[in-house]
């Protein structure tokens, strides 16, 4: 009898076990580049964590093509949510893809200019003449490298301005081919570590850059706008441990990521470079919230530099309704 109690028992525990799974609500993340990137770090911590489970989320990553493949899968409905910046919105939005971003991963911007010591640089109004490297000339790290060149007088027929992809701007700054760069934390922390001394200016420094965003489509936010609010929550949960402490975050991160086991000192500068320049929030700004006069002036440089096809409301381009204030 005892065993047959027993047996019941398993029984109906294994069925409240599958009521639970059941109960969490399935969500698909589409990032635009290999999610092993150290700057997906905080979507790797909060899932590995479980704060996306303690959120009623059963969260999948799927990898897209770049960025405008991650805005146009998540516009029709191929993806939940999706990776992003902070001016996604209004360069798709213009062409028909109604998505909008529900949080931004830090007040600073993530394009960080940097150019080799041995270049003759001293700022970015030295630029003109010398080999520049972007990642190409469709993404957020261009146009921001178009607005700081405008600010010192300068436009893209002044610079020799070369689309090379991460890796090429990487081997190219560490080969001397390219003097200057327009990129994102983890690649200057690999061009310092093969022994080239930068100096570096974030883009704003002179132009309101923004940070990645988690984007998503208005028919998405207006079915499942807990599962929105659940998993911005969770993934600001994850950047919050990363400020918090680097260290522990960066050895949390490489027993997810196995790839970057024998990198742990690496990821931890990576992570204090983004805690200090990309996550430190932007004054008076809750981190993860979004500032619409920020957003109109990227719009109005944006427009006039002929970037996006035409304007559209910039209180469509975002929602702060996601995130505490």
């Amino acid at each position: 009898m005892k065993h047959t109690i027993l047996g019941f028992a398993a029984a109906a525990g294994l069925a409240m076990a599958g009521v639970a799974a059941s109960a969490q609500t399935a969500v698909t993340y589409l990032f635009p580049a290999p999610d092993f990137l150290p700057a997906f770090a905080p979507f790797q911590l909060a899932l590995n964590k479980g704060y996306y489970a303690d959120a009623g989320l059963d969260v999948t990553f799927r990898i897209g093509q770049g960025g405008a493949d991650v805005a146009t899968q998540v516009a029709v409905g191929n993806a939940d949510l999706g990776g992003g910046m902070g001016d996604t919105a209004m360069i798709v939005r213009a062409n028909g893809l109604e998505i909008r971003g529900v949080a931004l991963l830090g007040g600073q911007g993530l394009t960080q200019l940097a150019w080799r010591n041995d270049s003759g640089i001293t700022g970015p109004a030295d630029f003109a003449g010398h080999p520049v490297g972007v990642t190409g000339f469709q993404d957020t790290a261009y146009y921001n490298t178009l607005a700081v060149l405008a600010n010192e007088g300068l436009s893209r027929n002044d610079v020799d301005l070369q689309a090379l992809g991460p890796g090429g701007i990487i081997q190219n700054m560490i080969a001397g081919s390219i003097d200057a760069m327009a990129g994102v934390p983890e690649w200057i922390i690999a061009i310092q570590d093969a022994g080239v001394d930068l100096t570096i200016a974030p883009a704003r420094s002179v132009f309101p850059a923004q940070a990645q965003a988690i984007i998503a489509s208005d028919a998405f936010i207006a079915e499942n706008p807990e599962a929105v609010r659940g998993f911005v929550t969770a993934t600001l949960r994850a950047v919050q441990d990363i400020i918090n402490d680097p260290a522990v975050a960066a050895q949390e991160y490489v027993g997810f990521v196995d790839r970057h086991a024998e990198n742990v000192d690496q990821i931890e500068r990576i992570m204090r470079f983004y805690v200090d320049s990309v996550y430190a929030p932007a004054e008076g700004r809750a981190l993860g919230r979004f500032s619409e006069s920020e957003l109109q002036q990227i719009q109005d440089f944006y427009v006039a530099n002929e970037i996006v096809n035409a304007a559209v409301p910039i209180a469509d381009t975002y929602s702060n309704d996601f995130v505490a204030e």
